[in-house]
């Protein structure tokens, strides 16, 4: 199996290792490291030197309770970074939900859209003409794309979260996503799955999303896993923490790398992660394993 994307043919035999590389000032887990184009790229070369098999650049962060960011602020921060990531020798991913930022970032050579909205979030341009998501996508002939489920946005997510059971809910809206995307003419080679882990679901619902991720992968297609530093994780080991504090998002690696390896083991092709060199040396003893 393998992902077909910009420049690369994806293998997808072993689980891929995306390192995120937020160049934001308020990221939930790093937002201002690597604000700056200079400090972002350095970022992007060390996470390659740590084993990381593909790069994954926002400018803008998504956390719950999280403000929009304009237009022409993303690009500003974007742009610089993925003009010179793509000349380092792995798929760079686009993490941004706006089609003109996708657009830019497929100029540039970009190799896949990662996009938590699904390719749904749209806004009027000027003259009346709006750009869509799914029109980038499928004008582009190979470019590869992720297609997460969001409860709601950003900012209303996890103020009122999903209820009931979540994993048919999810994996109708998936599937009907990427069945939306095959019919503009996307070769399903090119499409990668993502069942949202904390956009909008409660710590449970997060968990049986893991422990059901089966009924995920029977919709057919490849499955990215976001489990990195998300503070359900520091619900479950909370116990570890002092009385009267919380792991902080930097404190979540041991959890991070679990659901990691246990995403992995029960088959996502990719895991999506802050911490790059500990999760690679994780995966290579469960790839001892096999």
């Amino acid at each position: 199996m393998y992902w077909q994307t910009s420049r690369y043919q994806i293998d997808l035999t072993r689980p891929q290792v995306m390192g995120i590389v937020n160049v934001t000032p308020d990221s939930f887990s790093d937002g201002g490291q690597h604000g700056s184009a200079l400090t972002a790229l350095k970022h992007c070369e060390q996470l390659i030197r740590d084993g990381a098999d593909i790069l994954d650049i926002g400018g803008e962060s998504t956390r719950p309770g999280s403000s929009p960011v304009s237009l022409e602020d993303e690009l500003d921060r974007v742009l610089p970074v993925l003009r010179e990531a793509v000349r380092l020798g792995v798929p760079v991913s686009l993490d941004s939900y706006k089609p003109a930022v996708m657009q830019a970032a497929l100029d540039l050579g970009a190799d896949i859209i990662n996009d938590i909205w699904a390719l749904r979030w749209h806004k009027g341009g000027q003259g009346g003409h709006t750009l869509r998501a799914t029109e980038v996508v499928a004008a582009h002939p190979s470019c590869g794309v992720c297609l997460m489920h969001m409860h709601r946005d950003p900012q209303t997510m996890q103020v009122a979260p999903m209820q009931g059971d979540v994993l048919p809910q999810v994996r109708a809206f998936l599937e009907q996503s990427a069945q939306d995307l095959l019919a503009s003419g996307v070769d399903q080679a090119r499409i990668m799955l993502d069942p949202g882990i904390g956009f909008g679901k409660t710590v449970a619902q997060n968990f049986a999303l893991l422990a059901r991720q089966a009924e995920l992968l029977q919709a057919g297609y490849p499955l990215l896993a976001g489990w990195s530093r998300k503070s359900s994780l520091a619900g479950m080991v909370a116990h570890t923490a002092p009385p009267g504090t919380t792991l902080s998002a930097s404190e979540r690696l041991a959890p991070s790398l679990a659901t990691a390896l246990l995403a992995a083991e029960r088959g996502a092709s990719v895991v999506r992660v802050h911490d790059v060199k500990e999760t690679v040396q994780a995966l290579r003893v469960l790839e001892a394993i096999r």
